[in-house]
């Protein structure tokens, strides 16, 4: 399935897309309270090349799953008698009187683009901090604009979530971000990912065989490196470099379709598809120089030493989280030589952005 990027087309509340979960249906009417349920992503192969930079050269490509960790967010119609029009709670609170005062980027333009009027409430929490990367910006953009259509009665197709917050982080709030993260929230499951000149997605659900995307997160190992960093301090450089790197983004962008494939049959070889995972970390690590640090370096080759096929660090880099795949008889040796980061355990979500609240 394909999605029209923002170039080709505007971005309203009445744009109808098709997609995998149908055609929008209108809800009876606005509801005074909505929660979004949004699922954050890993990576396996090809980040880099769903930056504009390198897709209006040739097509991107990246193969991607959402996981059961979220970001929720909660939108209800703030009473009038409290004093301030506007309350928004994340990791501070801010109360203000008019939507061009909110600090928090992503909620200020995704309120003025839907042109929601004060009084208005807006809450977020996540399973997982801020800033490293697993696509919690996207995720909480995608979350939010899916509460807001539901709150005025308007109920949206996952490729038109994926657009609508795609133009708002990249082409309202300049972010140099690339356009994975955005489909990986809305649609949900294991997609390859493929980004063509002027931004058009394609998004390929890839099938499950015989639980095989099951058994390959039961075989995932993720730990929490302490570190956080904004994927814009990592991805201006990358975006730099990309005339230099093409041959490098060429190979990444190649690898997600071959560990596609990987993917496919009815068993997944760990062997082979942490060989490839370990092949796209060096490649990856070319890139810029702030994607990793000595003690990621460090405790990458502790890993790989105790027993993991391979793996790669999940976003842009300098921090976040680290992936391995482990075979079962290595996790426990593994798990002990990086018993200084916290182990996170990590499982495959079928599902894109979700309204919680109201139901049905």
């Amino acid at each position: 399935m394909e999605a029209t990027s923002t170039a080709q087309r505007p971005l309203t509340s009445q744009v109808i897309e098709e997609d995998r979960h149908g055609p929008p249906l209108p809800y009876e009417r606005p509801a005074n309270i909505v929660v979004t349920r949004t699922p954050l992503r890993v990576s396996f192969a090809g980040g880099g090349t769903d930056l504009p930079d390198f897709y209006d050269l040739e097509e991107g490509a990246v193969l991607s799953a959402a996981v059961d960790k979220y970001v929720y967010v909660t939108v209800k119609r703030h009473s009038k008698i409290f004093n301030e029009p506007i309350r928004l709670n994340y990791s501070r609170t801010e109360q203000v009187n008019t939507v061009g005062e909110i600090e928090n980027n992503i909620a200020r333009e995704c309120l003025k683009f839907l042109d929601i009027e004060p009084p208005i409430f807006i809450s977020t929490v996540a399973d997982m901090p801020a800033s490293t990367g697993m696509g919690g910006s996207s995720s909480f953009a995608v979350g939010l604009l899916h509460a807001l259509h539901a709150f005025r009665g308007e109920r949206v197709t996952a490729g038109q979530l994926a657009e609508e917050a795609c133009h708002i982080e990249i082409e309202v709030l300049h972010e140099p971000i690339g356009k994975q993260d955005q489909y990986a929230a809305a649609f949900g499951g294991l997609n390859l990912l493929r980004f063509r000149r002027g931004g058009r997605v394609m998004v390929e659900p890839q099938p499950v065989v015989n639980g095989s995307v099951a058994y390959l997160f039961s075989n995932i190992m993720m730990f929490w490196t302490g570190h956080q960093r904004p994927a814009a301090s990592v991805l201006n450089e990358q975006k730099s470099n990309t005339p230099r790197n093409l041959d490098v983004l060429r190979q990444m962008r190649n690898d997600a379709y071959e560990m596609r494939a990987l993917c496919s049959g009815p068993q997944i070889d760990l062997e082979r598809m942490g060989s490839a995972l370990h092949e796209g970390w060096k490649m990856k690590r070319s890139l810029a120089s702030k994607i990793t640090t000595s003690e990621i370096d460090h405790y990458y080759a502790r890993a790989i030493e105790a027993g993991a096929t391979g793996g790669k660090l999940c976003g842009a880099g300098g921090g976040g989280f680290l992936m391995f795949i482990v075979k079962p008889e290595k996790r426990e040796r593994v798990r002990q030589a990086l018993s200084g980061l916290a182990f996170v355990p990590l499982g495959h979500e079928v599902h894109g952005s979700r309204v919680l609240y109201p139901s049905g």
